[in-house]
């Protein structure tokens, strides 16, 4: 028998990465690590200021508190069996809120891209209840949906108008040669839809997620404010009735927390779809 013959095909080498491109990814790093201690020193001054000047009574420590005062407060309020209760009502609304903007405010770019005429019929009308100044809906909210609901309103009303006027900017702004290409292989305006504009407008989806995401927070704590009895925006207005700013700064302090959370969350999608698109 004979015998098998060899794979002579030769492998193709890889060749090394450049000194300059080495260099390069040095002073990316370099560059990343200095951002992060300048980002930490910031509010490691931040905060020292925060405790020196009231203890100094330059600051009204009775309108301040401290730092420092945080945490027991934090301790207390988890101890009471509240405060576990009051952070998953403001998050849950949240992240209610924010789904229901996004796909109404894509669906809704969505048809005015599909119609020119809807469009310039409903523009005037998006401009002007987006200049609207969104605190005025919550008595209105209150009296159609209740106590309990009225927060998820307010969260929709104040992030569903920049949504889609900034979803539909992004779905108008798709290469008009794409378009045409699809339509010159007989696609359909849905196939265009679904297979060009949506796919070639993920960067302005992530754009809106981003926006979406904080503003939503903010009309949870405003409808907090007036019509909830649970969740960081009522402990605020809580606090602050009976002056007592350690659970004020408390409750700010956990929503910067959850802020930075979804921060986080929001820039590793958009990492993770930049290596999948880029």
């Amino acid at each position: 028998m004979n015998a098998p013959i060899a794979n002579t095909v030769p492998l193709r080498a890889v060749r090394a990465p450049s000194e300059k491109y080495l260099n390069y990814l040095r002073r990316d790093r370099a560059r990343r690590r200095h951002i992060r201690i300048a980002q930490a020193l910031l509010l490691a001054v931040f905060l020292c200021a925060w405790e020196i000047l009231p203890r100094m009574h330059i600051l009204n420590p009775l309108l301040t508190s401290y730092p420092s005062a945080l945490w027991p407060t934090f301790i207390e309020l988890w101890n009471n069996g509240n405060l576990g209760k009051h952070i998953m009502t403001t998050l849950s609304a949240t992240l209610v809120g924010f789904g229901l903007s996004m796909v109404i405010g894509i669906v809704v770019a969505a048809a005015l891209w599909w119609s020119d005429f809807l469009y310039k019929v409903l523009d005037p009308f998006l401009v002007v209840a987006n200049a609207m100044p969104k605190i005025a809906f919550v008595p209105i909210f209150y009296l159609w949906l209740g106590s309990d609901y009225a927060v998820y309103g307010m969260a929709v009303a104040i992030a569903v108008f920049v949504t889609i006027m900034v979803v539909y900017a992004g779905f108008r702004g798709i290469d008009l040669n794409k378009v045409k290409l699809a339509h010159t292989f007989g696609a359909s305006r849905w196939q265009v839809l679904t297979k060009v504009v949506l796919p070639g407008s993920v960067p302005t989806l992530i754009a809106a997620v981003k926006m979406n995401i904080g503003l939503a927070l903010v009309g949870v704590i405003v409808g907090e404010f007036q019509s909830a009895d649970s969740g960081l925006g009522f402990l605020i207005m809580n606090g602050s009735q009976v002056f007592k700013l350690n659970i004020v700064m408390t409750a700010i302090a956990i929503l910067a927390v959850i802020s930075s959370v979804m921060y986080l969350i929001v820039y590793r999608i958009e990492a993770a779809i930049a290596r999948r698109y880029g």
